[in-house]
């Protein structure tokens, strides 16, 4: 047998090989047959990948179970050098349940032409389906008969893909949970409302998948459902002004759990206009509790808590940062100008809040010790969003400029935080109480901070805190007064 012969085929296996795990949109082959295949892949956790996304790892599938009602994307590849003429390829759809249970664009006819070498099909859903059934597309023709239907090899020739379509679960969640307003008539709020595995547009009913709790008159409208079934875009506009420095006016909208979505993570919406004291904003009292030249910088402190029976100061920490504002924000000092004269890519911080998060990722920091309260918490911050209070605590300077005293609010908004159990609760938080500074740079911020949760609580429970922005500060004496215990979420 001639040697030369052998290299020659084990090269050409290896290309076939090589063309079966790309993700390549625009794959080129110019020393073997062309041919046209399905091209759908998916990750580990079962999420289609869409272009631009690309992979040199994962294997084109020729089955794929669907539990989702946003668009299905099943992209079909050619592999060939930049096409002379245009090609077009045939496919069939074959459905074992409901045909009105989706729709499929195109047809049956897929177009290549130049450097465009992927088409797509397109699977829309605006039906949920009741009963499991199994889509089966086919290519069949394809008006170049140089081209070969499926890869070069009979083990994953992908001419066929099959879509089973499994149980369908849609959960639904607020990207955000808070919006502050200047309380001006024909003011306007957008927010999204996210559904990660889409939505059927003839089920959304705001009566039925909102619950209200309103302190103004306001109008709410959503943009078009479009394509996109990953989301809906809404309107809030203000109907009256509400002006009245003294007084907070505040809305809450909350996702209900219904018979075909699930309310998760942020669940409320508040939107509110709060309470407006004036104040210079030279004071900056928030930057005394955060160092962004330090990633890893923490606020330190002690809450009032039960320790095995018996009452104890318990220590915590947090990462402590700005929220950051527009420039138009009331409370927006000017943070950096990135040594830029552009105006534009200038970056404002409140000058009397700051909030607690993670450097990154998608785990939780320890918000006014909060992990304490419970047992068998889930700390990722999908679950429990709650952890992370990225607006905590607001300042209120002592004659509206003073840079060493003051009173301090625990901004009142819902939190949510779940169970490893799964059980999911929305628990209110307010409190109130002082800042000043007890020596030479070093803050100490006392207050009490409310819980309010029926099942949890049997309604408000309240815990004493103090707060230090170095981790050197003194011995906190005992008081004389009951505290909170652990609850099992």
């Amino acid at each position: 047998m001639n040697p030369i012969k052998i290299i020659s085929a084990l090269s050409i296996v290896s290309l076939l090989f090589s063309s079966c795990s790309k993700d390549d949109y625009k794959l080129e082959s110019k020393n073997i047959e062309p041919f046209i295949r399905f091209n759908f892949m998916a990750n580990d956790a079962g999420t289609p990948l869409e272009y631009p996304a690309v992979s040199t790892t994962i294997i084109p599938s020729a089955v794929y179970e669907n539990k989702s009602v946003k668009t299905l994307k099943v992209p079909v590849t050619l592999s060939s050098a930049i096409l002379k003429t245009a090609v077009k390829a045939n496919f069939s759809t074959v459905n074992t349940g409901d045909p009105d249970t989706f729709t499929i664009e195109p047809v049956s006819e897929l177009l290549f032409q130049g450097n465009k070498l992927t088409d797509t099909i397109y699977l829309s859903f605006d039906k949920r389906w009741k009963e499991k059934q199994t889509i089966t597309l086919k290519l069949e023709s394809i008006s170049d008969s140089n081209i070969h239907i499926g890869n070069l090899n009979t083990a994953t020739p992908n001419d066929i893909f099959t879509i089973n379509l499994g149980e369908v679960v849609t959960p639904y969640t607020f990207p955000v949970k808070d919006f502050n307003i200047k309380g001006q008539m024909g003011e306007t709020i957008t927010f999204k409302v996210n559904f990660p595995n889409g939505f059927v547009p003839s089920e959304i009913d705001e009566t039925s998948i909102f619950k209200f709790v309103n302190g103004f008159e306001y109008s709410l409208t959503h943009d078009d459902y479009g394509d996109n079934r990953s989301s809906i875009t809404y309107h809030l506009t203000l109907l009256e002004d509400i002006q009245n420095d003294d007084v907070r006016y505040e809305t809450k909208i909350s996702l209900a759990t219904t018979t075909n979505y699930i309310a998760t993570g942020n669940i409320t919406l508040t939107i509110a206009k709060p309470i407006k004291s004036p104040r210079d904003i030279q004071a900056n009292p928030a930057s005394k509790f955060y160092d962004l030249s330090n990633q890893f910088y923490l606020t330190y402190g002690e809450n009032w808590f039960d320790k095995s029976g018996t009452c104890a100061w318990q220590a915590f920490n947090a990462f402590t940062f700005p929220v950051v504002v527009n420039k138009d924000t009331d409370g927006a000092i000017l943070y950096s100008d990135k040594g830029t004269a552009n105006p534009n890519d200038d970056v404002y911080h409140h000058a009397f809040k700051i909030g607690f998060n993670v450097v990154t990722g998608t785990s939780t920091t320890n918000s006014f010790n909060l992990k304490r309260w419970f047992t068998n918490e889930a700390i990722a911050s999908a679950s429990s969003p709650g952890f992370n209070i990225t607006s905590a605590l607001e300042f209120f300077p002592d004659n509206g400029n003073s840079k060493t005293s003051g009173k301090v609010l625990v901004i009142p908004q819902d939190i949510t935080i779940a169970g490893t159990n799964k059980n999911s609760y929305i628990i209110a938080i307010s409190g109130d109480g002082t800042y000043k500074e007890i020596s030479a740079g070093l803050f100490e911020i006392s207050f009490e901070l409310k819980l309010t949760n029926d099942k949890l609580f049997g309604g408000t429970v309240s815990g004493q805190y103090k707060i230090y922005n170095n981790k050197t500060y003194p011995k906190i004496a005992p008081l004389s007064e009951d505290c909170p215990k652990e609850v099992t979420l």
